[in-house]
C-alpha cells in the first residue's frame, strides 16, 4: 500500500464556497483501491436513508455511489460499505476492549486480519480540534498517525489531513439545506484530487459513530 502524502504545495482552491485555502495534496492517496481515486474534485452528499439501517452516499447529481449497511450506534459495532452495485468494499468493526474508541477496517465483508487495512481511533486530549487518528496497516507501532481528522464536531465541520501536515485530503460540512433524515444529519463531503473517496467515506462513517452519542 503506497501513500505519497508528503508531496504537496499551497494553493487557493476557488472551487465552491465551502472550499478553504489549504495546501493541496498532489501525491495520490490510495488506501482502499485505485478505482476510488479521482483526478478531479469530488463532491458527495451523505445521509440519504434508503431503508432501515441503510444510508446512501450520492454525487451532486443524486447518483448513488455508496451504501452504508448497519444500524447507527448498533451494539454489534459493525458497519459495511458497499458500492452502488452492492459489492462489499469495507467492513468496519468496533474494538470493544480499547480504552479509546477504536474501529478496525477490513477489505471486503469479513474481519480476517489478512484483509486488515487501517485503524481509526478517537484522539486524546483536545477532541474538538483533533477528532480522529488514523493508522494504516503498515504502521504497526502506531506512534504517529498517517492521517488526522481535525475540526469541530459540535459545528459539524472537519477536514482530513495527511499526518501532522496541513495537506488536506477532504472536507466535511453539515448540509443545512437538507432536512435531518430520521435522526441522521446530512453532510457535504469534498474529496480533493487524487484521494481515495471510499477511504474518506469510511472515515466520515466512523467519525459519526464515535461522536454522535
Amino acid at each position: 500500500m503506497q501513500i505519497q502524502s508528503s508531496f504537496y504545495h499551497t494553493s487557493t482552491m476557488g472551487h465552491g464556497e465551502d472550499c478553504t485555502t489549504f495546501p493541496k495534496v498532489i501525491g495520490p492517496i490510495c488506501v482502499v483501491g485505485p478505482q476510488f481515486v479521482c483526478s478531479q474534485y469530488l463532491d458527495m452528499f451523505t445521509g440519504k436513508k434508503l431503508s432501515d439501517g441503510i444510508f446512501g452516499v450520492t454525487d451532486v447529481n443524486g447518483n448513488l455511489m455508496f451504501k452504508i449497511i448497519g444500524k447507527s450506534l448498533s451494539l454489534h459495532g459493525r458497519r459495511i460499505l458497499v458500492d452502488a452495485a452492492g459489492n462489499r468494499i469495507l467492513t468496519f468493526q468496533k474494538k470493544l476492549t480499547s480504552p479509546r474508541k477504536t474501529w478496525l477496517c477490513f477489505r471486503g465483508d469479513n474481519t480476517d486480519y489478512r484483509h486488515y487495512l487501517f485503524t481509526v481511533k478517537q484522539s486524546n486530549g483536545a477532541q474538538y480540534k483533533t477528532l480522529l487518528d488514523v493508522f494504516l496497516a503498515s504502521n504497526r507501532n502506531q506512534d504517529v498517525a498517517d492521517f488526522k481528522v481535525r475540526g469541530n464536531w459540535l459545528e459539524k465541520r472537519c477536514a482530513v489531513f495527511a499526518g501532522e501536515s496541513t495537506a488536506t485530503a477532504a472536507e466535511m460540512n453539515k448540509n443545512h439545506n437538507v432536512l435531518t433524515l430520521c435522526g441522521e444529519d446530512a453532510y457535504i463531503v469534498k474529496v480533493y484530487p487524487n484521494v481515495d473517496c471510499a477511504f474518506i467515506v469510511a472515515l466520515m462513517v466512523i467519525l459519526n459513530e464515535i461522536y454522535e452519542v
